[in-house]
């Protein structure tokens, strides 16, 4: 083990981007600690002296708001309130070369996968032996939980493989493995993430084995809830269906990004799916699993989208009424595919077109949640705010889905990170307002 000096090195770890940034900010962290560093994540006011970066380098907004992020932090270098600065994650992996040249005050730039190097950097160890260890950043009673690294999807708009390299497979019994070390560190549900969840299996076993592999992590003690988010159509593996039904602890949730409907996009998104194949799948989906709930995310002004190919979306998401949806603008990201092809679509057309989707779909959410009005249904509560007691259900994910608020009055308590039972008695478009049964 490498002594470091005696003056105790303080690290406050920014996290940018996706669920798959906070495992590994999660990840690093642990590194940190188990090499005696204090840590904190996101402090607002840190006695830290060392600072690194987990960048996003998805889309622009997002590739903007993580250099303001190093910006700010090279700012505080310059005047002396930071000792050491490190930038890693998506977008040091993409730009690495631009980054180094544009903001040299930057101690070190690393790649997604440089963990070993960054560890080095800071003359500590990376411990092989604590692979699947990490300090959460979640409240403690649910975890993202990384399946696979990397995407092999030929999708035309996406830079993915070029930050995340190529679909690599954790093998099950280290999933499990980890799985019960957080069960026994209190955490009731995992949120399987991936860049595709439905090719997990592929790389390590020659077969797809989702399916499998959240058999094995529902017989983990202590795990009430499993979710599923990131689920590629082309291809989807239907035997995970048999498995929402068959065991109680599977989330009958699930997260199928679609990006669009009308064959003449989906094929300049090289998606490896057509409409008939798209609408046959959510309906054998809706029909295996009934009560499932169903998001999808969506693109709004991809490169020779016609206003035809968006009306084609707009009665597609009329007619199928998601759960959930959220929809993104183009954008238009160099080393892709699509970023060959003349970005053609004005940017107030493509916001425009992404508003009238999201309207419809606050007018199809706040109909859903009319509908469950009077029923009661099990949450698991999260947080304390503003007056409420707020929680979710098994249709709903954190971040980005639909909560249940339970008045925080006198004779009304909830502790966090428990489930309880709740009757709904009144909504709104993407919330719902319940009291304890």
């Amino acid at each position: 083990m490498k002594v470091r000096s005696q003056q105790a090195n303080k690290v406050n770890v920014i996290t940018l981007g996706c669920s798959k940034n906070i495992v590994d900010s999660e990840v690093l962290m642990g590194q940190l600690r188990a090499n005696q560093f204090e840590v904190t994540h996101e402090a607002d006011t840190s006695d830290a002296n060392i600072v690194i970066i987990n960048t996003c380098g998805f889309i622009d907004n997002a590739k903007q708001e993580s250099i303001d992020t190093i910006l700010r932090y090279a700012d505080e270098k310059e005047a002396g309130r930071l000792e050491k600065l490190y930038v890693t994650g998506c977008l040091s992996q993409r730009y690495k070369d631009d980054l180094e040249r544009e903001i040299p005050q930057v101690d070190a730039y690393f790649g997604t996968l440089e963990l070993p190097q960054l560890m080095k950097k800071l003359e500590a160890n990376y411990q092989h032996e604590l692979v699947g260890e990490r300090l959460l950043t979640t409240p403690a009673h649910y975890a993202y939980f990384k399946i696979a690294e990397g995407c092999n999807r030929p999708c035309s708009f996406c830079a993915i493989p070029l930050m995340r390299g190529k679909h690599t497979d954790r093998p099950i019994e280290d999933l499990v493995r980890e799985a019960k070390r957080l069960a026994g560190m209190g955490t009731k549900e995992l949120i399987l993430i991936a860049q595709d969840l439905t090719y997990y299996g592929l790389q390590h076993y020659g077969t797809r084995k989702l399916a499998d592999l959240v058999r094995h992590l529902s017989d983990v003690e202590g795990i009430d809830w499993i979710r599923m988010q990131y689920a590629y159509p082309s291809q989807f593996p239907l035997d995970v269906l048999d498995v929402m039904n068959e065991r109680a602890n599977v989330c009958k949730y699930l997260d199928m990004p679609l990006q669009h409907i009308s064959d003449n996009m989906l094929k300049t998104m090289r998606r490896g799916i057509s409409q008939r194949r798209t609408r046959e799948l959510v309906d054998t989906i809706r029909q295996r699993v009934p009560d499932i709930a169903l998001r999808t995310t969506l693109i709004a002004g991809h490169p020779g989208e016609t206003q035809q190919d968006f009306e084609d979306l707009y009665r597609f998401v009329e007619d199928t009424r998601f759960d959930r949806l959220g929809i993104f603008t183009y954008s238009h990201e160099d080393n892709t595919h699509s970023y060959t092809l003349e970005d053609d679509v004005p940017a107030e057309v493509k916001q425009d077109r992404a508003d009238q989707i999201m309207e419809l779909q606050q007018g199809i959410s706040m109909e859903l949640n009319e509908q469950k009005i009077g029923q009661t249904y099990k949450v698991l509560f999260d947080r304390k705010e503003s007056g409420y007691f707020v929680g979710r259900t098994q249709y709903d994910s954190p971040e980005v889905d639909n909560e249940v608020l339970v008045p925080a009055t006198a004779d009304t308590y909830v502790r966090l990170g428990d489930f309880a039972q709740v009757e709904i008695t009144e909504a709104s478009d993407f919330d719902l307002y319940g009291r304890l049964v």
